[in-house]
């Protein structure tokens, strides 16, 4: 062991200061050299101290939406500049304003993020500085606010998305992702790595990247196709021949289902047409029937800056999905009346199912599955006995009876049943129906043999259903909000897979003995409802559906309000 000595005094003492001066250099975050001038220190500390006690931050005539981030970020600088010097604009602030410029890509608006008046001011600063004239302390520094801004704002749309879907849907749950934007801006900005942190606050998922790839293929094909005519006429199919087939070979073409060269272009709808509609129809979610019919014809007719709009409100919607979604996890995606299960990137199951009318929508959210039912009760909300079954009965002494349906006096855990028989039903209406009522297991029970549960607030879950004619619809909207899936003793022999008590035989047995029985999940599942009318198939092909529930305009209207002006 060493003696302590002057020496190492003297060093123990030099590593002390040391680590001082490092910790305010951190607490002030200085950059290298300490180029930027006290004037716009001083004028930056100013802004932020006095505009900020009016609540709201302005600059350049435009708002500063980081009004709870911008000022802790200048603080722990000492309020030096971040993006500038009294010399110069610094490297860091170039790469800001081309991955600013590059926004459109990301289905954004770079005016969105001051890049305007940014522009603005650095032609102002050049053309001082080429008359050799001192720029104002003022330029510097709102220069250095807005792309401070800028880049909070950008950050955070990419993160979380520019809309929040709970202000404009009643039945949509997000969970938001949180970020430390200053402690990243500064250790991009120390590290020079803005483009980095940008890319990183991207969704990770392929679903968004795959979207962006067509985005930028779509909007070549927009600018090489300007006035292609529109298909009119009666249905066309195979043997046709005139006008109608080239147009429709054309577009084809240009939508990439139909392989050919112009050199092939012919007036007669012959085979390969036919393989290029039923492609077309499949990646719509038509009757795949090779006939361009009325429904193929309109979605034919869709102009090209429609889907490019599409694409990019369904690129919005994947900013709003859960980053971290596991290796495992079931997806609903109502628009296309499909489920399918991931796991270890890999599609292990999928099949059709049947989602809440328009005026009754499946809501968007994620939750945990950790239990299932097999011979469930119905215990019918309110909302629906009152609406469907109250009215049936009525018509009909002997609905409940058919239905295995029980009515019990109220909601609370041992509610007496009560006879039908005993109630005076023309006394009954909406307002005093306050009764329960719950049907049977068996063959008619709407939920089927089996309802799958991820308990959330909407009552909402995955179920069997008698009904099986249903799924042979093309559009599949015919439920009160739950999701009947087609093949749910395959669904559970899936989810309980990993449960050696359980085998496709036991289970079997278990629904035809008819008793209610819940099954705990040995490995609960993530499950995710969402509504996605644009997207990229597991073949790499862009699927387009129609906007059952209308959320695409309110959306699109949303996105294009601009920031408020100061």
């Amino acid at each position: 062991m060493l003696k302590p000595t002057k020496n190492t005094s003297r060093y123990i003492v030099l590593i002390v200061l040391l680590l001082i001066a490092f910790q305010s250099m951190s607490n002030t975050q200085i950059f290298a050299g300490s180029t930027a001038s006290i004037p716009i220190k001083n004028y930056l500390k100013k802004k932020i101290e006095v505009e900020t006690t009016k609540e709201r931050l302005r600059c350049r005539g435009e708002l500063i939406c980081g009004l709870s981030q911008i000022p802790i970020f200048y603080q722990r600088r000492g309020f030096f500049p971040a993006w500038c010097s009294d010399k110069g604009i610094l490297p860091q602030a170039e790469s800001l304003i081309t991955e600013i410029k590059g926004a459109h890509d990301e289905g954004l608006e770079p005016d969105d993020y001051h890049l305007a008046n940014i522009l603005s001011l650095i032609e102002k600063i050049k053309n001082q500085q080429a008359l050799e004239k001192t720029v104002s302390p003022e330029l510097w520094a709102d220069l250095d606010l807005l792309l401070t801004d800028a880049f909070m704002l950008y950050a955070s749309h990419l993160l979380a998305g520019r809309v929040n879907p709970e202000t404009i849907h009643s039945d949509w749950t997000v969970s938001t992702p949180t970020a430390d934007l200053t402690n990243i801006l500064q250790s991009a900005l120390n590290n020079n790595q803005i483009k980095k942190a940008l890319i990183d606050f991207r969704p990770n998922h392929p679903g968004y990247s795959e979207l962006k790839t067509y985005l930028a293929h779509y909007r070549n094909i927009a600018k090489e196709v300007h006035d292609s005519p529109l298909l009119v006429g009666t249905p066309l199919q195979k043997g046709d021949k005139g006008t109608s087939v080239e147009i429709l070979r054309e577009r084809l073409i240009i939508l990439g289902d139909l392989y050919a060269d112009n050199k092939d272009q012919t007036d007669i709808f012959d085979e390969t047409i036919e393989e290029a509609v039923l492609r077309f129809q499949k990646r719509h979610g038509l009757k795949q029937d090779g006939i361009v019919g009325p429904r193929t014809l309109e979605m034919l007719n869709t102009s090209l800056p429609k889907r490019i709009r599409q694409i990019e409100l369904n690129m919005e919607r994947w900013r709003w999905f859960p980053r971290d979604i596991g290796n495992r996890y079931l997806i609903v995606n109502i628009a296309d009346f499909k489920f399918w299960v991931t796991e270890n990137h890999r599609r292990v199951l999928d099949m059709r199912v049947v989602v809440g009318r328009p005026y009754r929508r499946t809501p968007v959210f994620s939750a945990k599955m950790t239990f299932m039912v097999i011979n469930p009760y119905w215990n019918i909300p309110q909302r629906l006995a009152i609406k469907d079954v109250l009215p049936k009965f009525k018509k009909n002494i002997h609905y409940l009876e058919q239905q295995k349906i029980k009515i019990f006096k109220d909601w609370s855990e041992n509610a007496v049943e009560i006879d039908p028989e005993t109630i005076d039903w023309n006394k009954i209406e909406p307002r005093n129906f306050t009764y329960k009522l719950r049907q049977s297991p068996g063959p008619r029970n709407v939920l089927g043999r089996m309802k799958f549960i991820f308990p959330n607030k909407f009552a909402v879950y995955l179920h069997d259903t008698p009904k099986r004619s249903l799924f042979k619809e093309n559009n599949r909207d015919f439920s009160s909000g739950c999701i009947r899936v087609e093949e749910p003793i395959s669904l559970a022999v899936y989810l309980l897979q990993d449960d050696p008590s359980w085998t496709r035989e036991i289970l079997m047995e278990a629904i035809e003995k008819g008793t209610p029985q819940v099954v705990w999940l040995k490995r609960p599942i993530s499950v995710h409802l969402q509504y996605w009318t644009a997207w990229v198939d597991e073949t790499g092909r862009l699927n387009f559906r129609h906007d059952i529930y209308d959320r695409d305009r309110p959306l699109d209207r949303a996105l294009k309000e601009g920031r408020p002006k100061a």
